[in-house]
C-alpha cells in the first residue's frame, strides 16, 4: 500500500520541505516562517519535477502562456464577461474528464465517454420530451443508464478479462449507435429552456455575497483541512507540512479565489454550472486521498499484484471505477445538452467521433494525471479543462479555424504524455519506484 500512502500526502517529507528524522526540522529560533515556507515551496517543486510530476506546473505556466498571448492578440480574451463564460464552457467536459481521472489512476482507459454522454443526452430529451416524464424523473433514469454502461464495461474488463481498450472501443460504438437510433436520422429534440437541465449552464447567483461566501468558505476548509492532517501526522509520528507553509498556502488560495470571485462578480456572478463542478472535486477528491477506498485505488495503480496480495478486491475496484466514470460522462452529457439546450444526432456524431473524448483525456493528463497509472487527482483536471478549453475560446475570439485547433490540441496532448512516459523512463533507468 505504498504507492496509496504516497499520493494523498504529496507535500510531506523532503519534498513537502520537511525532514524524515521530526514533524518539523530546521523550523527554529533563527530560521522565520515565511522564509521556511517559501523554502518549503521550492523543495516541493524541484522534488515533483525530479520525479517527473510536473504536469501540474506545466499547466500552470501554460495558462498563464495563453492568457498573455491571446490577451494581446483581443483583449477582450481576459473580460469577465469571457472569464465568466468559460468557467461553464470547462464543466461538461471537465466532469467527463473526473471519470477518466479515475480509470487513469489504475492504469486504464475509457474511450467510451464521448459516446457515453451523448447517449444521457439523447435518453433524457426523448423521456423528457418525447414521452412527457418528469424532467427529475429523466434525469436519473439519464444518469444511471451511463452509471450501468460502465458497470456492464467493468464486468467485460475485471471478470470476463476483454481488455478495457476492446471493451470500450466497442462501447463506443456501440452507444453512439443507440444514440443516433433514440434520435432518429433527422431529429433534432429542442429541451425545455426554462427547465432543469437547461438552468444547470444558465442560472447564475447574481449576489456578489455568494461568490465571495464560496471563495471564504473554501480557503478555510482547505485551511482546517490541513491543520487536523498537520494534527495526525504529528499525533502519528510522520512528517507534516510547517504551520507556516500551511498558511502561505491558504494565502496564495485565498488570493485566487477572492480574485476568481471578483471577476464572476462583475459580469454575472457565480455560475451553478460552476458551483456544482467544484463540489464534485472536493467531493472526488475526498474519496481518493482520505478514504480506504480511495487508498486502494492508488494501490492498485501501483501493480495489480501487490494490491492483491494487500487484500485489495482488484475486481471490484475495477468495476467500480468504470461505474464512476460512466455515471460522470452521463452527467457531463446534461451539462452538454444544457449548454445547446438540444440533442440531435449531429453532436451525438460529434462526441463519437472523439472530441470530446480527446479534450477529456486531454484535460486530465495535461493537468498532471499519469497514463500509467497510480499518480493523479481530481483537481488535476480543473487546470488541465481550463487550459484545452481557454485555447479553443482565443481561438474562437481570434476566428481561427477548427482545424487549427484540434492541431494545437493534440500536440499540446502529445507533449503532455510525452513528458509523462520519458519521465517514466528516467526512474526505471535511475531505478526510483514508481507508479505503473
Amino acid at each position: 500500500m505504498a504507492v496509496s500512502g504516497s499520493e494523498p500526502s504529496r507535500g510531506a517529507g523532503p519534498r513537502g520541505g520537511t525532514g524524515a528524522g521530526t514533524a518539523t526540522p530546521g523550523w527554529g529560533p533563527r530560521t522565520r516562517g515565511w522564509q521556511r515556507s517559501l523554502k518549503g515551496y521550492a523543495d516541493d517543486v524541484r522534488g515533483r519535477v525530479r520525479d517527473g510530476d510536473h504536469g501540474p506546473i506545466s499547466a500552470v505556466l501554460g495558462l498563464v502562456v495563453i492568457g498573455i498571448v491571446f490577451q494581446s492578440l483581443d483583449s477582450s480574451f481576459l473580460s469577465p464577461r469571457n472569464l465568466s463564460n468559460l468557467s461553464v464552457d470547462i464543466v461538461g467536459t471537465g466532469l467527463v474528464a473526473v471519470g477518466i481521472v479515475f480509470v487513469l489512476l489504475i492504469g486504464e482507459i475509457d474511450l467510451s465517454v464521448g459516446s457515453v454522454s451523448g447517449l444521457s443526452g439523447a435518453v433524457f430529451a426523448v423521456l423528457n420530451v418525447n414521452l412527457g416524464i418528469p424532467e427529475w424523473l429523466a434525469v436519473i433514469v439519464a444518469v444511471v443508464s451511463g452509471a450501468a454502461v460502465g458497470a456492464l464495461h467493468g464486468v467485460f474488463f475485471a471478470r470476463i478479462g476483454v481488455p478495457a481498450f476492446v471493451v470500450t472501443l466497442a462501447g463506443l460504438l456501440i452507444w453512439n449507435g443507440l444514440t443516433l437510433y433514440l434520435l432518429g436520422a433527422s431529429g433534432t429534440i429542442n429541451i425545455d429552456q426554462s427547465g432543469l437541465v437547461a438552468s444547470l449552464t444558465s442560472r447564475y447567483f447574481g449576489a456578489h455575497a455568494v461568490s465571495y461566501g464560496l471563495a471564504a468558505l473554501g480557503t478555510a476548509g482547505y485551511l482546517l483541512a490541513s491543520v487536523r492532517h498537520r494534527k495526525r501526522n504529528r499525533a502519528a509520528g510522520m512528517p507534516s507540512r510547517p504551520p507556516g507553509e500551511i498558511w502561505l498556502r491558504g494565502g496564495v488560495l485565498a488570493v485566487l479565489a477572492f480574485g476568481a470571485a471578483r471577476v464572476l462578480n462583475q459580469f454575472q456572478g457565480l455560475p451553478l454550472a460552476l458551483l456544482i463542478f467544484l463540489v464534485v472535486l472536493v467531493v472526488s477528491d475526498y474519496i481518493l486521498r482520505r478514504t480506504r477506498y480511495g487508498r486502494r485505488v492508488y494501490a492498485l495503480g501501483g501493480g495489480v499484484e501487490a494490491a492483491r496480495r494487500a487484500g485489495v478486491g482488484v475486481e471490484r475496484i475495477r468495476i467500480s471505477m468504470f461505474m464512476l466514470s460512466g455515471t460522470l460522462a452521463a452527467v457531463g452529457g446534461l451539462f452538454v445538452a444544457s449548454g445547446l439546450t438540444s440533442a440531435s444526432p449531429t453532436t451525438a456524431r460529434v462526441a463519437g467521433s472523439g472530441m470530446l473524448l480527446i479534450n477529456a483525456i486531454a484535460a486530465a493528463v495535461i493537468g498532471g494525471t499519469s497514463l500509467f497509472g497510480g499518480r493523479g487527482s481530481p483537481w488535476s483536471v480543473l487546470l488541465g479543462v481550463l487550459v484545452i478549453q481557454s485555447i479553443a475560446s482565443g481561438m474562437t475570439l481570434l476566428g481561427i479555424e477548427d482545424a487549427i485547433q484540434f492541431m494545437i490540441t493534440g500536440g499540446v496532448l502529445l507533449a503532455a504524455v510525452a513528458a509523462d512516459s520519458l519521465s517514466r523512463r528516467a526512474d526505471r533507468l535511475s531505478g526510483r519506484p514508481r507508479a505503473g
